[in-house]
């Protein structure tokens, strides 16, 4: 098993294209209100319990980014412009875009409204060199839209969504066969994709500080620290991902989780920590025109025993503000608490599409 994994498949290798738009929402404002170009803008609630859903890269050099508060965001930037959210406008974009993407392959697999996997090995037009593929893509959206996309090139997802992000704003990477183990090796851990701080910093007390240290694990050792994820570490730290571009993939829930770095036992922190996740669920929901009927709140204590509350309501919800009152409710019965809280998590389920989502502003309140 241990030769299968350290060596790349033998097969020819794939093409994968990481499509990511710049500052989408910001953009989109900047795009639409010339006032705004130049400036820096927050998209999102400004009031005191507000977050920032999206930043330009003008308020990014202050330090501003998507999911902060946005009474934070306005201390490190005080000029910060905040404009509401047109989700209607989003969408119609996100649309445009992915019509683009559908006439050089039909196996897109979006993540959200302005990112989007592409899997061009065998592709519509033709083109034999993937990086030709997303130029012509990136310039395509430009020419339709206005709007600026970076792009990432390589042979597996993991590594053409590190690649994305080399040349962002306007730009693109490729990360081929040859030089993918070695790009990986000299990655700090905290800036591998899934890797999240929790994480990282438990991969920082076992010594493991970049991609070379992690390669030095066993799978054995990987899999007892990390679980069901130790058999991907163990791969992506040798520069294999051998997940596939899964197009109109049918899920049967949507969730989000965080361990948190300090143990939660009050009511509205755990509240707290809840927003991001929340938001980050709904966000899924818009950019696939989905939503459910049933919430489920995970909780794991400090001692990692776990529970799961739940709820089923008649009518599925329509903006993240519903989902967040029922999860608070869900939240109250297990307060007061006499174990500290070391994760959380909300999924959605009973998942039905609908065309016509009412996406509300409330979301970016959250």
């Amino acid at each position: 098993m241990t030769d299968h994994i350290e060596s790349l498949p033998a097969e020819r290798p794939r093409k994968i294209i990481h499509v990511d738009m710049d500052a989408f929402y910001a953009s989109v404002e900047q795009r639409d209100n010339p006032e705004l170009r130049g400036k820096p803008v927050a998209v999102g609630g400004s009031e005191a319990r507000g977050v920032v859903a999206a930043a330009s890269y003008e308020a990014r050099k202050f330090g501003v980014h998507s999911a902060m508060p946005s009474v934070t965001a306005k201390r490190k930037c005080p000029d910060l412009i905040f404009v509401k959210p047109r989700f209607d406008v989003y969408k119609a974009v996100s649309a445009q875009i992915r019509e683009i993407f559908a006439e050089y392959t039909p196996i897109i697999e979006p993540l959200s409204l302005d990112e989007a996997y592409l899997d061009v090995t065998e592709n519509l037009k033709g083109i034999e060199i993937a990086t030709d593929i997303a130029l012509e893509v990136r310039a395509r959206i430009k020419a339709a839209t206005a709007l600026n996309a970076s792009a990432g090139i390589s042979y597996n997802k993991f590594l053409a969504k590190m690649a994305s992000d080399l040349n962002k704003p306007n730009g693109q990477a490729v990360i081929t066969p040859k030089n993918g183990p070695a790009f990986v090796a000299g990655l700090p851990i905290t800036k591998f994709h899934g890797v999240g701080p929790a994480t990282a910093d438990k991969m920082h007390r076992l010594g493991i500080e970049t991609g070379a240290d992690l390669r030095k694990k066993e799978i054995e050792f990987l899999v007892r620290h990390f679980g069901k994820s130790g058999p991907y570490f163990y791969g992506i730290a040798r520069g294999i991902d051998e997940r596939q571009v899964k197009p109109d993939r049918v899920r049967k829930s949507i969730g989000a989780e965080d361990t948190f770095a300090q143990d939660i036992h009050a009511y509205d922190p755990a509240v707290d920590g809840l927003k991001s996740l929340i938001a980050k669920v709904w966000r899924h929901c818009e950019a696939n025109s989905i939503t459910g009927k049933t919430v489920t709140l995970k909780i794991k204590y400090a001692d990692f025993t776990q529970i799961t509350r739940a709820r089923t309501i008649g009518q599925a919800f329509r903006s993240a503000d519903e989902i967040k009152e029922t999860v608070c409710v869900l939240l109250e019965s297990v307060f007061p608490t006499r174990k500290g809280i070391r994760l959380l998590g909300v999924t959605l389920s009973s998942l039905e599409r609908q065309a016509d989502m009412c996406i509300e502003q409330l979301a970016l309140k959250l």
